[in-house]
């Protein structure tokens, strides 16, 4: 299938009538008319597991170079209480959007069965930052409708996670990702123009307490500000279950500056890790990004996210939907593909698949970052550092 300029997508053998189709037919969206609407009296379940909707069998999303997309990270708003120096320095600016704006409950529940019929296993749900939607515990249980879903996450700041947590945790989230940039209360401050590292230490504490094993805390890379903060950090997790992640700062159109000021390779800490005993652990198929590195002394673990590493988008199984409801094949892309027209009905989840499974066919197969082409990012201060609003973390 390499090399096929159009959507491909793979289904399961379905055993209909004796009758069997190959596990891994592929089918263009031109095709989608003919595909047998066969029910399934029974699916071998194989590494591209896809769902049943309405008794049809409904095929797994994979694009022209045999990536199957496992991961939806759904933004649900745009707004942000926080100035962090490396994505919204100025504090949010509406730019004529306002809360009415972004995807509406019901919105929200049919864009993620249409990805769950399809094989999504993993929701994690972004921002801006999303607990300042006032419905965000009714949108956690509108994702958790769907039983394919597996995985139901959160990036947060952290700032209502004290007082949230455990509603959210009922409402049926499993995973949470908490930015944490310093443990330096004043260099906190510094980085996230909010004087809340307290409540967000609290809000850590109180995941725990709510029945969260693990939680993943985000903390962008900058030479200078955290680069040297290894040690620290290493003592923090090393008796809490704390996955420590650390994200490459990403040159951004309007960040050049800072990039060449704070950018640091992930490889020093990686380099420093394997020095220490540190080892890396297998990446599951629903995973993000991250290169995730255990040690038997501590209960913690640490994970590195480096988009300039080579072969970085070759294990890619994400997409993206925006706050406005368009689909982003890549953070790095240009533009998106309307989604909001097909959200309107229950009706239109045919509709709304088959548009998403062409639309893969567009998919690059990388990323151009070291061609200094930061794609979408290059109009806004959004950084792959800023996983915190957008790209977010597995």
């Amino acid at each position: 299938m390499r090399g096929r300029n159009r959507a491909t997508i793979r289904i399961n053998r379905v055993v209909h009538n004796d009758n069997r189709l190959p596990s891994l037919a592929c089918l263009s969206h031109n095709d989608m008319d003919a595909w047998p609407q066969h029910r399934c009296q029974g699916a071998e379940r194989n590494d591209c597991i896809s769902r049943i909707w309405k008794g049809v069998q409904v095929p797994q999303f994979t694009d022209a170079y045999a990536r199957s997309f496992y991961y939806l990270r759904l933004s649900v708003t745009d707004v942000c209480n926080f100035r962090c120096t490396y994505c919204l320095p100025d504090g949010y600016k509406p730019n004529g959007n306002h809360n009415k704006s972004f995807l509406s409950l019901d919105e929200i529940r049919r864009v993620t069965r249409a990805f769950a019929a399809a094989g999504t296993e993993k929701v994690r749900l972004t921002g801006g930052e999303p607990s300042m939607r006032r419905d965000f515990t009714d949108i956690i249980a509108a994702v958790r409708e769907n039983d394919a879903i597996r995985q139901i996450a959160v990036t947060t700041n952290g700032y209502r996670l004290a007082r949230d947590v455990r509603a959210w945790r009922d409402a049926g989230l499993t995973n949470i990702n908490v930015s944490v940039d310093s443990l330096d209360a004043r260099q906190f401050h510094a980085i996230t123009g909010q004087d809340k590292f307290a409540e967000v230490m609290a809000g850590i504490d109180a995941a725990f307490d709510a029945g969260f094993e693990k939680v993943k805390v985000n903390s962008v890379l900058m030479r200078d500000l955290n680069s040297h903060s290894l040690a620290t950090f290493l003592d923090w997790i090393r008796i809490r279950p704390i996955q420590l992640r650390f994200i490459e700062l990403m040159e951004t159109g309007e960040g050049g500056d800072l990039f060449r000021r704070h950018h640091i390779s992930g490889e020093v800490i990686r380099d420093q890790l394997i020095m220490q005993g540190w080892q890396l652990q297998p990446r599951g198929r629903s995973d993000g990004p991250a290169q995730v590195f255990r040690h038997p002394d501590y209960q913690g673990e640490v994970g590195l996210i480096m988009p300039y590493e080579k072969d970085f988008c070759a294990s890619c199984n994400r997409l993206r939907v925006s706050a406005m409801g368009n689909l982003h094949l890549c953070l790095f892309g240009d533009g998106g593909v309307s989604l909001r027209d097909l959200l309107a009905s229950d009706d239109q989840q045919g509709e709304l698949q088959a548009r998403i499974a062409h639309s893969l066919g567009q998919k690059k197969q990388t990323h151009f970052l070291h061609q200094g082409n930061t794609g979408m990012t290059h109009k806004t201060s959004l950084s792959l550092a800023a996983k915190h609003r957008s790209y977010s973390h597995g």
